[in-house]
């Protein structure tokens, strides 16, 4: 099982609005190089909802459909994989006010199932994820500031330590 986790700071913004910004899957395509296509099956406020994936990976695509959990009070986003290219993939959004700004935080856990080949395709999957978040957030809310090494819209790599 492989984590993932990416951090971010957006500034001078509400929680709620950051949430709801993030929660727009169809848009990921055109903020995210990564992303070839999302289609949403059912967005909040419905009770049911999913959301299908395709991101370029390696020669390929990666794909999957996950079950979309939107829980506004708590500012949570849960998914998790229900079919598609990962033995297991889920995972959660965390939006929390600090002063005037809004951390954002994206944790999942993925594994393929095939012990043989995680060595090269964990690492892969982690930076595609990652970049991917990294750059729909930063597209969405300009200014954000990603903690942590990864490569952002601007097509330079990031290093930087989260506030403490």
């Amino acid at each position: 099982m492989r984590h993932v986790l990416l951090e971010a700071l957006v500034p001078g913004e509400k929680a709620e609005s950051v949430f709801h910004s993030v929660r727009r899957w169809e848009r990921y395509p055109e903020l995210a190089p990564h992303v070839q296509s999302t289609t949403v099956h059912a967005t909040h406020p419905e009770p049911d909802c999913s959301s299908s994936w395709e991101l370029h990976f390696r020669s390929g695509l990666l794909r999957w459909t996950e079950r979309d959990e939107f829980l506004v009070d708590s500012l949570e986003i849960r998914f998790e994989q229900t079919e598609g290219d990962f033995d297991t993939f889920r995972g959660v959004w965390t939006l929390t006010q600090r002063g005037e700004d809004v951390s954002v935080r994206f944790e999942a856990d993925f594994d393929f199932g095939i012990p043989s080949l995680e060595g090269i395709l964990d690492p892969i999957a982690e930076r595609v994820v990652k970049e991917t978040i990294a750059w729909a957030v930063a597209r969405m809310h300009p200014g954000t500031q990603i903690f942590g090494e990864v490569a952002g819209p601007d097509s330079s790599r990031t290093e930087v330590t989260a506030p403490a």
